[in-house]
């Protein structure tokens, strides 16, 4: 991996949000360089706490950061955190704006104090009819048909991640790394607002479109109606599940030859696309039996040399022994709580190499000295801000 690609270095970011949309902001310029600067309240955020699957939130979405402790209920704590945003380029929070408002750092009255810095908000809607309501990935999945599309009829169902969550904080970086270029011709700083509604919105558009195109809702996707010849989950003569795909002519000849049906190709029934998508019901029979004869990891090689598209059907923590996930530079190692833990690094790569980010996971409060005392707090006076005693005490 790559350490020298830290187009963000010298930008402050002060990030106060908790679980996933705003922390992955965060995390995302992080790792393209940048000072974050995580602000938790004084018993420290409550992901930190999750359990089972919420369990990888906290030091997933929070490596590489700094902690400060501020008790935002308090004067002495709200001064504070001024004082600190005014020394910050960009904030990111992702909380409700009313609760912005009582401490003091909503946008308006933050602009209006720092003219430079990008206000970044994390919400669950962009402004309208529903921008108050209270929205999580799963509500939003369900609003917007997502959940619809991706379970049987009857049966809507959340998409197995937090696929929004982390979306919407990639949304919120992109934005960030926008309002950061206009910066430099305008100087004058900008509010951005993300929406995890409107990000979900995105992410069913091709079916939205697809009814504005035809008139008709497409079915969801357990039932949807093919447009390729092969396209589906088999099993191997052990039981393994394998996808496997043939979407265009030549692969629909490849996978024939393959797979010892070479008579398909000559059966008139099946000489155009169309034919071969209508006889999928009898078709299809004949491709199971022959991959329910053989074993994925001798078929998995002649797939990939035939071009055909096909994947093992693995499980989360099947990653950690993939060759490719685990090549050199493909993983970051992080410490979180004396424990260390191997998670993926962003997903492209600069002069060949996948950026260096991560780092560690901190302790609440660690680094309430160097950032707080930068202010000019110490003693008592900081005891008093972060809600905690201080190591010096």
């Amino acid at each position: 991996m790559t350490d020298a690609f830290r187009p963000l270095e010298g930008i402050r970011v002060v990030e106060m949000s908790h679980m996933i949309m705003g922390p992955s902001c965060g995390m995302f310029l992080g790792y393209l360089g940048a000072e974050v600067i995580k602000v938790e309240p004084p018993q420290g955020d409550k992901t930190r706490s999750l359990t089972g699957m919420g369990r990888p939130m906290f030091p997933l979405f929070n490596r590489g950061k700094k902690s400060v402790t501020i008790d935002v209920k308090t004067e002495a704590g709200r001064s504070a955190l001024e004082d600190l945003l005014s020394t910050a380029d960009v904030f990111v929070e992702n909380f409700r704006d009313a609760s912005l408002a009582k401490a003091g750092v909503d946008a308006e009255t933050l602009r209006r104090k720092f003219p430079r810095l990008i206000f970044t908000a994390c919400k669950g809607f962009l402004s309208g009819p529903y921008q108050n309501r209270t929205a999580l990935d799963e509500v939003v999945q369900m609003m917007t048909g997502l959940a619809y599309m991706t379970g049987p009829s009857g049966r809507p169902l959340r998409i197995g991640s937090s696929a929004n969550d982390i979306m919407g904080g990639l949304f919120a970086a992109f934005s960030v790394l926008a309002a950061l270029m206009e910066r430099k011709e305008t100087d004058t700083g900008r509010t951005v607002r993300v929406g995890l509604f409107e990000n979900c919105l995105l992410l069913v558009a091709q079916h939205m479109v697809q009814f504005e195109l035809e008139g008709r809702n497409p079915p969801p996707m357990p039932e949807r109606e093919f447009s390729w010849p092969v396209y589906d989950i088999f099993e191997d003569i052990d039981g393994q599940q394998i996808f496997v795909g043939a979407v265009t002519e030549g692969q629909w000849a490849a996978i024939c030859k393959l797979l010892g049906l070479e008579g398909l190709l000559d059966d008139p029934r099946l000489q155009t696309r169309m034919d071969q998508i209508n006889a999928r019901e009898w078709t299809i029979p004949l491709v199971a039996a022959k991959i329910a004869d053989r074993r994925v990891e001798d078929l998995g090689p002649a797939l990939e040399a035939a071009g055909l598209p096909f994947a093992p059907i693995a499980k989360p923590c099947d990653m950690y022994d993939d060759p490719h996930v685990m090549r050199e530079g493909g993983m970051s190692i992080s410490t979180y709580e004396d424990t260390s833990f191997r998670a993926p690094a962003l997903p492209f790569e600069i002069d060949g190499m996948m950026p260096t980010g991560g780092g560690d996971v901190p302790e609440i409060g660690r680094d309430n000295a160097e950032i707080l005392g930068a202010l000019g707090l110490c003693g008592a006076e900081l005891d008093a801000v972060t809600g905690r005693k201080s190591e010096a005490a």
